[in-house]
């Protein structure tokens, strides 16, 4: 028969010198993090990324100036293009998996482990074991959402020198105006993973296999993404997250346009609250025995 283990917060608010407050430090679950092989890996992929995209410019060669329609044709434009590039390649699926699974490894592994209940009897309020899984989570995936455009920015700049930022249009954005403007497209990209976030957390809750979690968000996108090229579901696309997610692009106009960036980042944000309490609420009530 199978045993549940209880909220101890109750009465462990009486026992001499304890504070729940000083349970689990920010600090101590980031060093946890930082240690997982899996954190090293991931990062180290994304390190590499723009060392393999480079790399193939150069055996390829420069790609065709006469049409550019898209960021990847005017990667070698300029440092800033091909950050851009990097951020374009990134958006919808390559940073969608780091994000997935900072936030949606964090809980089920430790359940998968057997050492969740451990963390509880320590004891951590479950609340406050969720809000420091999910900052810490955030905290790494916000740092890859930079790594990756930051990383493109050095290695393009130094194959291609710093100028000009050549957009698809036939414009072009002004080097003085590039890094302010590629720091509110990063921001945007962050605020716009909030629901993909959300997702896998909500999933890391609900379920000790961490790559249920990590699987689960990362599908969702896909199949978001897929919905938004169905041209037939008109204005409904526009309830969908993936339909906003090259919004950072505006960012990057002459004329900086927000519109497009607000609407995405106010849908994202909605779905990711809503998730988030359906976190809490169901941990909150669940039967921890792993």
């Amino acid at each position: 028969m199978s045993t549940s283990t209880a909220d101890p917060t109750a009465t462990a608010d009486h026992a001499a010198g304890y504070r729940a407050g000083r349970t689990l430090p920010l600090r101590v679950e980031i060093v946890r993090q930082l240690r997982r092989r899996r954190t090293l890996v991931m990062t180290g992929v994304l390190a590499a990324m723009p060392l393999v995209i480079l790399a193939a410019f150069q055996i390829g060669g420069t790609p065709d100036r006469v049409n550019r329609t898209t960021f990847i044709e005017l990667a070698t434009a300029s440092g800033p293009n091909f950050a851009a590039t990097m951020l374009f390649m990134g958006t919808g699926f390559m940073l969608v998996i780091p994000v997935a699974l900072y936030c949606g490894d964090t809980v089920a592994a430790e359940a998968n482990w057997s050492s969740l209940r451990y963390l509880l009897a320590a004891p951590v309020p479950r609340a406050r074991l969720l809000l420091r899984k999910f900052t810490v989570g955030l905290l790494f995936s916000a740092a890859t959402v930079v790594l990756l455009p930051l990383l493109g920015l050095a290695v393009g700049t130094a194959a291609y020198g710093w100028g000009d930022l050549k957009l698809p249009t036939g414009a072009s954005l002004p080097a003085s105006a590039v890094l302010p403007r590629l720091a509110i497209a990063v921001a945007f990209v962050i605020l716009s993973e909030l629901v993909v976030a959300a997702l896998a957390f909500w999933l890391s809750t609900a379920t000790d296999a961490p790559l249920g979690a990590v699987g689960g968000a990362v599908f969702f996108t896909i199949i978001t993404g897929v919905l938004d090229a169905v041209t037939a579901l008109g204005s409904l696309r526009e309830w969908l997250p993936a339909h906003w997610q090259y919004s950072w692009a505006d960012a990057l106009q002459p004329q900086l346009e927000w519109g497009g960036m607000l609407q995405g980042v106010s849908l994202s944000v909605s779905y990711a609250i809503v998730l988030l309490a359906l976190a809490f609420r169901g941990f909150a009530r669940k039967d921890v025995v792993s």
